[in-house]
């Protein structure tokens, strides 16, 4: 008796164990299937969609990351059909409600915005992240870290892979230009007005301009030509101006005043949309615009559309401007994937890069070419204003006196006094 009880205890431990040995089984593959099927990590972003063309920016960047990390992040876009000013403008707002999506771009566009979102901790110190990640920091050159880089050597913006794609400088119409006798892009200033001049003697509007939206079009040319002294370089090279009210800022209210001389008469209280509408329409021989802009040259346009330098070989670059953010208040997860996104898309720049410049020149279309041709001619590269002036110049008053300008109504002289008061204004806000 006592041996058959032994051996319904033993049968019992046996079946204990057995039980014990599937439960735990059961338990581990119930683990496993936890830690690989975590539920994807939604990463919200807000891009702009075209509003002359209707093409989704950044939209090649999205897929692949949406394909690389599918199951783990998803980067969750909200496309909203806003310009590029209203972007920025639409940033405040949503700092103030809480409501900023985790990566944010054009943020150093705002110069005050970008220092205060620093102080008040509200985006992320990414150095650690770059310095650790050999392959990331092997795809940025050196000067564009370095732009992106602050005082102290704190990284705040994911920066593209390169300057190349940074650039600004002057779209122009291969068939006007031909009509108007003028077989190539003047290479000095001096060609430059003698080309407006033949242009509106043929019948033909030189410019498209706008004054809105930081009055992008006119103040790339004012201020490329403002770098053609030796204090107009230097002057553009200052942040935060003390003073508009010397030689270089009444030099560029006189450039100003005179490129308004040639544009379209829908130029005053418009935006660049205009601006791009009236050079794609044939109504204006040249606007002035970045790299960007190749990808929304209609196809109908792309053999006559050709592209230079400012005169005097001058592009406008600021590659900073470039870089994005990823806001603080985010979960480590939803941060972790912003991260992964920066990486991504400085990877993708790369190389498009590298493509671009190793592909047979034939296969681009004209303006490609010569953008490629220009950027190897070592030119010499003008800060971008908007990185450099206060937000109330730039987003107030250029648009309140800039058409006064244009319509004689102010000298070159009032119009900087009106820019000095809006430092005083700045100032008084901070």
């Amino acid at each position: 008796m006592r041996k058959n009880g032994r051996k319904r205890k033993s049968i019992q431990a046996v079946s204990v164990l057995l039980g014990t040995a599937v439960l735990s089984a059961g338990c581990a593959r119930q683990a496993e299937k936890e830690d690989t099927g975590k539920e994807e990590v939604s990463i919200p972003i807000i891009l702009t969609v075209d509003s002359s063309t209707g093409i989704k920016n950044e939209e090649d960047v999205v897929e692949a990351f949406n394909e690389k990390y599918d199951g783990k992040w998803q980067a969750d876009v909200e496309w909203i059909m806003e310009t590029e000013e209203e972007y920025r403008q639409n940033l405040k707002r949503q700092n103030v409600t809480d409501t900023l999506p985790a990566v944010i771009t054009d943020l150093r566009m705002l110069p005050a915005f970008y220092y205060m979102m620093i102080q008040d901790g509200r985006i992320e110190e990414i150095s650690s992240y770059i310095e650790e990640d050999e392959e990331w920091q092997a795809m940025i050159e050196p000067a564009v870290l370095e732009s992106c880089t602050e005082e102290d050597g704190s990284v705040y913006l994911g920066p593209l892979s390169t300057a190349a794609f940074s650039c600004s400088g002057v779209f122009w119409n291969e068939e006007l230009f031909a009509q108007a006798g003028i077989q190539s892009f003047p290479e000095t200033w001096e060609e430059f007005w003698d080309c407006c001049e033949k242009l509106q003697a043929s019948g033909i509007t030189p410019l498209a301009l706008h004054t809105e939206g930081t009055a992008w079009a006119p103040m790339l040319f004012a201020t490329a030509e403002a770098a053609s002294t030796e204090e107009g370089a230097a002057f553009m090279q200052q942040f935060y101006p003390e003073s508009y009210q010397n030689e270089s800022g009444v030099r560029i209210a006189g450039t100003l005043e005179k490129l308004f001389a040639y544009t379209t008469q829908d130029a005053l209280y418009s935006d660049f949309d205009v601006a791009y509408e009236n050079f794609f329409s044939g109504k204006a021989a040249m606007i002035p615009n970045g790299y960007w802009m190749m990808d929304q040259i209609p196809e109908e346009w792309q053999d006559k559309v050709r592209f230079s330098s400012f005169p005097e070989n001058k592009l406008i670059s600021s590659p900073e401007t470039f870089g994005w953010a990823v806001v603080s208040s985010y979960s480590e997860e939803v941060k972790e994937g912003a991260v992964a996104f920066l990486k991504l898309r400085t990877q993708l720049n790369q190389e498009k890069k590298e493509e671009l410049f190793s592909k047979d020149p034939e296969s681009f279309i004209p303006a490609e070419r010569d953008y490629i041709a220009v950027y190897q001619d070592e030119p010499q590269l003008v800060p971008n204003y908007q990185v450099k002036w206060n937000s109330i110049l730039q987003e107030e008053t250029l648009g309140e006196v800039l058409p006064q300008l244009a319509q004689g109504k102010i000298s070159a002289e009032e119009f900087t006094r009106r820019e000095d008061e809006s430092i005083q204004e700045f100032l008084e806000e901070q």
